[in-house]
């Protein structure tokens, strides 16, 4: 009886001792949005553009600044305009410093130019991949008299696996954003 007790111990123990004792990390929970449906914004600013119902938009400390609220997944699109009085380039350069800033965390940073010459509608897409403060930067201009710039903050660490998929849902509406974007 003992050796048969012994037996089964040895053989239990050899195989609870595999290769695979590393602990497993805790997971995260998978969030899934809702489609969106667009209603036009207009902050009495000189510019105007649909947005994703599931934003809400709340005003900033300056006229026709303003923060485009996602509640549910803790983020902010921060946006800002500036009028352009000859200082076009110290513009683009100052967007361009705030997104090459995020160099030291991001491990890409894919930009895209867009261009709607009909409206008069030009600038910057910028996606920082990685654990940067900020996922998603842009910057709208019609070349002479209107500067527009966005960045996307999430209120939490970041953590790019866990963030993707409400990166990719805001991505999704401020491509839109663009799209339907007109100056007054």
């Amino acid at each position: 009886m003992l050796k048969r007790f012994s037996l089964i111990f040895s053989a239990l123990f050899l195989v609870s001792c595999g290769k695979d004792s590393v602990p497993k990390p805790s997971g995260e929970l998978r969030l899934e949005y809702p489609a969106p449906t667009y209603q036009k914004f207009d902050g009495g600013c000189n510019y105007t553009f649909e947005m994703s119902d599931f934003a809400k938009i709340s005003p900033a400390k300056k006229p026709c600044w303003f923060y485009l609220n996602y509640p549910k997944m803790k983020g902010k699109v921060f946006i800002t305009y500036y009028p352009v009085k000859g200082d076009l380039q110290a513009h683009i350069a100052e967007s361009e410093k705030m997104v090459y800033e995020h160099t030291v965390r991001a491990s890409a940073i894919d930009t895209k130019s867009f261009s709607y010459p009909d409206k008069k509608v030009f600038g910057n897409f910028y996606e920082l991949k990685g654990q940067t403060a900020s996922n998603i930067q842009f910057y709208v201009t019609d070349s002479s008299r209107h500067f527009v710039t966005a960045y996307l903050y999430f209120n939490t660490r970041p953590k790019p696996d866990s963030l993707a998929p409400a990166v990719d849902y805001v991505k999704k509406d401020l491509q839109h954003l663009l799209e339907t974007f007109e100056w007054k």
